[in-house]
């Protein structure tokens, strides 16, 4: 938690001022009782009435300044705490994009969200309240008792016991809180993560009728959460009634001892009445100390969670010198390249040696979880490889500098995504200068320019997530996307599989017309989208068992014939039944 607080270093000026101010009030508030004091002991024993009026006049002038100082404090308080909040949260959000795959997959979506929200509005309530009451509570309290024993040495010995006692009950509850309240988090972590995937896979859970079981899941994760919150949050309650019992006794025995001195004539009226209340100002002091505690426990259990987000070093950072790569005739080379992700126990893809020449067609075929779409995320060093050695353009992917090596490569991942937004400013991702000529140009090679056209052009609005377009059109608009950019290398990660037959065909076919010839790598589960490449590389366990044509393989390479075998088998059937049913 203390290293966030180098995000207050450009408020230096309200981080100092918000205290002073404070300071200012609680002085002309520890004078009142002494004003009253002589109120009592002068003007109402003399009944001097101008007297009265004067220190009255003082008492309503105190108030005055005291409530200027204090408005002026808050606003302090409140400017700090909000650009302190302001900058911590650009820079977590940033901490977090720089952060690789790796790390992403182990910090899960549920709990950067949390710490971006729920943990970030903790942090700067207690910022803004440690700027307005942390030091003013204590001040009141030993200011108070300060001016008590001015007031009369011996009755004031109560508030010498009663402070410390005080604060060793606040100290205790203090630690034993803190873990409390980061157990709670935690907690808060898992209810939303289910919430999240619930939300997501509302339409599975229905189709499966898995509604009540997903009810009962979720009641016992909220469960959890309710205790843990019972449980810290009765701790943090004894704090008020332990501080209202403690004072009250104190008072008690003050006001008994203020009596026996009166009745001797050792001290006045007027003095029992200041120290009642400063007692009185202890008590409402420490009232607000026990909820600032209670504030401030939570605000540091969540800024100890955001640190521990800070404190996770991204793996794939740019090197120091880059270099510029060569005239290499290949586009892409694997050198006996290994893949092992993060926690996992055994090896993703293992001993990958091939070359691609420029301007070639790759296809990438295998069965589910052979390892396609980890292949071709070592391109753009989405990951780095465990083992070998990854090219592009004869340069190992290592030495380049992440936005140069990212910018070559167009990336069409396995789930198509859009942002809200005109489709003009999803289009511009891929490129921020691209024209409107651009633009419908790479809708045309992606078989989106009708869609487009359909939907108003470019000014169309894509609602959060494509939720106003069917699965067909939104791969289509995120291979428009890709090409903006003009790539060297286009990735197509099984980016057509919602596509239909004639569409996926005429799209394969205006890539490959494209003039500036881009190397592609296709990875589908059909062996039509992929039956004219160059190149096909039949992945099987994390290996490629076979390179070659779609002809060569056919020959020679079981695995590709049997993928193909079955998925002509089903076309074969279909057509059969498609003609039967003519008949019929």
């Amino acid at each position: 938690m203390k290293k966030l607080l180098i995000y207050l270093r450009d408020y230096k000026k309200e981080t100092i001022l918000g205290p002073l101010f404070k300071l200012l009030e609680v002085v002309f508030e520890l004078l009142v009782p002494l004003v009253i004091a002589k109120i009592i002991d002068v003007g109402i024993a003399n009944t001097d009435r101008s007297y009265i009026i004067r220190m009255c006049l003082l008492l309503v002038g105190l108030g005055a300044v005291g409530l200027t100082s204090s408005i002026t404090a808050q606003y302090y308080a409140a400017k700090a705490s909000a650009g302190f909040a302001k900058q911590l949260k650009h820079a977590l959000f940033a901490h977090i994009q720089s952060l690789s795959f790796s790390e992403l997959d182990t910090l899960g979506t549920a709990t950067m969200i949390t710490r971006m929200t729920s943990d970030m509005n903790q942090v700067q309530s207690g910022v803004n309240m440690t700027i307005r009451l942390l030091l003013r509570s204590p001040i009141v309290v030993f200011g108070a008792m300060i001016m008590a024993f001015t007031v009369d040495t011996r009755a004031a010995l109560v508030f010498a016991v009663t402070i410390p006692v005080l604060f060793a009950v606040i100290l205790a509850l203090l630690i034993v809180c803190i873990p409390l309240y980061k157990r709670v988090q935690s907690a808060l972590d898992r209810v939303l993560s289910s919430t999240r995937e619930n939300l997501a896979g509302v339409r599975v859970i229905r189709a499966f009728c898995k509604e009540n079981d997903e009810i009962e899941a979720f009641s016992l994760r909220h469960g959890a959460l309710t205790r843990l919150q019972l449980h810290a949050g009765n701790l943090s309650a004894l704090l008020n009634p332990l501080t209202y019992v403690i004072i009250n006794l104190a008072i008690l025995f003050l006001i008994q001892t203020g009596a026996i001195e009166v009745n001797g004539g050792r001290i006045t009226q007027g003095a029992v009445v200041a120290l009642y209340n400063y007692m009185s100002q202890i008590l409402v002091e420490l009232i607000k100390f026990a909820n600032l505690i209670i504030t401030l426990t939570k605000s540091v259990a969540c800024g100890n969670r955001i640190q521990d987000v800070f404190e996770i070093r991204p793996t794939l950072l740019s090197p120091a010198e880059t270099q510029t790569p060569g005239d290499s005739p290949l586009a892409v080379e694997f050198r006996q390249v290994g893949l092992r992700y993060r926690n996992s126990a055994s090896d993703s893809l293992t001993g990958l040696t091939f070359a691609i020449r420029r301007g070639e067609t790759i296809g990438i075929i295998g069965g589910t979880g052979s390892g396609k779409s980890s292949l071709v995320q070592l391109i753009p060093r989405f990951y780095d490889a465990t083992e070998g050695e990854v090219l592009v353009d004869g340069l190992n992917v290592r030495n380049y500098g992440l936005t140069d090596l990212r910018d070559r490569i167009g990336m069409v991942p396995q789930q198509a995504v859009l942002f809200q937004g005109t489709l003009r400013e999803n289009m511009q991702w891929g490129n921020l200068a691209a024209t409107d000529e651009e633009i419908w140009e790479a809708l045309t090679v992606a078989q989106a320019k009708a869609v487009a056209e359909g939907k108003g052009g470019l000014d169309f609005l894509i609602e959060q997530g494509g939720r106003n377009l069917s699965g067909g059109q939104m791969q289509r608009f995120t291979i428009a996307r890709a090409l903006v950019r003009q790539p060297e290398l286009l990735i197509l990660d099984d980016s057509a599989s919602a596509l239909d037959f004639a569409t996926d065909a005429a799209l394969r076919q205006a890539i490959r017309a494209m003039p500036r010839h881009p190397t592609v790598f296709i990875i589908s589960q059909r062996t039509s989208a992929i039956r004219y490449a160059d190149q096909i590389l039949v992945m099987d366990e994390g290996r490629i068992v076979a390179i070659g044509t779609h002809d060569k393989l056919l020959q020679f390479c079981q695995v590709y014939r049997e993928i193909y075998d079955s998925q002509n088998r089903k076309e074969s059937v279909a057509d059969e039944q498609t003609k039967q049913a003519a008949k019929i």
